[in-house]
């Protein structure tokens, strides 16, 4: 008879006991030095999220070169989305399958809720007395960036100096070469990502500059010292985008296509484009835009499509095995 009783209580308790909120995961491939950013969305979208539908979500990161993210994708890391620091790899995901075809209209800005450019990071006092591109490229000057066969960090780095070259010498391609030449032959170290490289020229010490994103150059002096550290940026620089997609092939598989695009879609709100400018990326939000005006100096910016034809000509003509990029570096 107790044991009876003992049952049904226990069975009264299970159906009244209030439903849980839904939960569910989501991991976000993203490019190396993102880390502390998405860190800082993660929390931000769970909370805009529960408040929306109810449910909980949890946010997991990934991080890495951004090429080394896309290959690790199409090798089956099961990504439900990507924040990508170049539109070259997440159109290879596209190209697999994996993300939609027209992905760079499924949201504004070519799919780019943020943008920012290659600058330099000095030593206290700017001893090398660096203040543009042709400065690296003199006799002397040790430099750390990111392989540009590994990292789209390292192949902003280049294409900005080889567009800067070709500005100078009024197109001149043989000209450009040469100096590109001299700028390579002054490389340091090739790290296969930006933190890698900030590592080797923050706590290594190697290096007289460090060419990574205007965005990573202030959040290291920030954590490091702006009395130790110097931002210089260079008179003309290139549009680094910061390309967004749903990994469709694998949201579908988990059901998680409506959290996921949803995550996009919060990094383009007014409190997603205030946690983006706060680690010191460019935005498009205008009232954002306006508040961090004063961090931000103006800067000619050329394009991969104006000036290399866009990203997919950009990487057969320099990047793909015995290109000029190769061509450069056996040359030296």
């Amino acid at each position: 008879m107790k044991k009876t009783l003992l049952a049904a209580i226990g069975a009264a308790l299970i159906f009244t006991t209030p439903a849980k909120a839904d939960q569910v995961e989501i991991l976000n491939v993203s490019y190396d030095i993102a880390r502390e950013l998405y860190a800082t969305i993660n929390p931000a979208f769970a909370e805009y999220w529960k408040a929306e539908t109810g449910d909980d979500v949890e946010i997991k990161q990934s991080h890495a070169g951004s090429s080394k993210q896309a290959r690790a994708i199409l090798q089956g890391l099961k990504a439900d989305l990507v924040t990508f620091n170049q539109v070259l790899d997440v159109q290879i995901l596209a190209d697999n399958g994996f993300v939609a075809a027209d992905w760079q209209q499924a949201l504004p800005n070519n799919a780019s809720p943020y943008y920012s450019l290659p600058a330099f990071l000095v030593r206290k006092g700017n001893p090398k007395g660096i203040e543009d591109w042709d400065d690296l490229a003199a006799e002397g000057v040790e430099l750390v960036f990111p392989n540009p066969k590994t990292s789209g960090n390292g192949r902003y780095t280049y294409l900005a100096a080889y567009g800067y070259a070709l500005d100078q010498f009024g197109g001149d391609d043989e000209k450009a070469r040469e100096f590109v030449g001299d700028f390579l032959g002054n490389v340091a170290v090739f790290d296969t990502g930006g933190r890698g490289a900030t590592t080797t020229f923050i706590e290594r010490g190697i290096g007289d500059v460090l060419i990574t994103f205007e965005a990573e150059v202030e959040n290291i002096r920030a954590e490091y010292g702006e009395d130790e550290y110097e931002r210089v940026v260079p008179s003309m620089s290139l549009l680094a985008e910061f390309p967004v997609a749903v990994v469709d092939k694998v949201a579908q598989e988990r059901g998680t296509e409506e959290v996921s695009k949803a995550y996009l879609e919060f990094l383009y709100t007014k409190q997603g484009q205030e946690i983006v400018a706060s680690f010191n990326n460019r935005v498009h939000n205008e009232e954002v835009k306006a508040e961090y005006a004063d961090k931000f100096p103006d800067v000619k910016l050329i394009t991969v499509e104006d000036v290399f034809g866009g990203w997919e000509a950009a990487n057969e003509t320099h990047f793909a095995d015995g290109g000029v990029l190769d061509q450069i570096q056996s040359a030296r």
